[in-house]
């Protein structure tokens, strides 16, 4: 069945305009048609369209529930945005699809872009959560200080991962099943080495993500999928 994403609908039972307009002008549904709906905040909700208008879509919900946490372990890659953002973007749908909970854009010194349109990130992991049939949107968070970043506090292990020569051990042999896990991934250009001195001074492990070296955006996936291979 197909989801729609609703994130008022316990306050407004009501769809968003372009959630209405694929409804009602696309789907071509209709008063009184069963639908379901997500708030994007882990609920599922069984409505009912009563108004079939493609701007004012109302509803009527009949039952809601949580969805069962999909992974026991949370999952925030906070990575530099590529100069194509068409390879971001590649990330964040699928990284949605296979299971994450945070998504930071971090501004390093040798990053490609200087700034993100958060709004359209945000749409493409709305349709992936859709897509994939989840209830929770993935926190996503705009270009955000390198060195403000790796200061906040996190819940669970912290990782870099870089291209600097040195002991890095493979993510899969220190992490373990069910912890948290932060992990940074660099710009091309890698991180600079005062960035990767910063982030161990605040108790980031290096590691590798394997031999051979990966863009951005499929370093961040790889972590990712990995994170979720190693707790199965």
């Amino acid at each position: 069945m197909q989801i729609f994403y609703t994130p008022d609908i316990a306050v407004n039972p009501e769809l968003p305009e372009e959630e209405a307009g694929h409804c009602i002008r696309v789907l071509r549904l209709t008063e009184g048609d069963e639908i379901l709906l997500t708030d994007g905040k882990g609920s599922f909700y069984k409505a009912l369209i009563a108004r079939a208008h493609p701007k004012h879509c109302e509803v009527t919900v009949q039952e809601s529930w949580k969805q069962e946490d999909l992974w026991p372990f949370y999952v925030h890659i906070a990575v530099a945005p590529t100069k194509n953002m068409d390879r971001m973007e590649w990330f964040a749908e699928k990284a949605c699809e296979i299971g994450i909970n945070e998504i930071t854009c971090l501004n390093c010194r040798f990053s490609e872009r200087k700034e993100v349109k958060p709004a359209r990130l945000e749409k493409i992991l709305v349709s992936a959560m859709k897509q994939s049939q989840k209830a929770t949107l993935p926190i996503l968070h705009g270009m955000t200080d390198f060195k403000a970043f790796v200061s906040q506090p996190f819940n669970g292990r912290k990782f870099i991962a870089h291209c600097e020569e040195g002991e890095k051990p493979l993510i899969k042999d220190i992490y373990h099943p069910n912890e948290n896990a932060l992990i940074l991934i660099g710009p091309e250009g890698d991180f600079s080495p005062e960035e990767i001195q910063c982030a161990m001074q605040h108790g980031f492990e290096s590691i590798s993500l394997g031999k051979s070296r990966l863009r951005t955006e499929t370093a961040a996936l790889v972590a990712c999928h990995t994170l979720h291979v190693l707790n199965q």
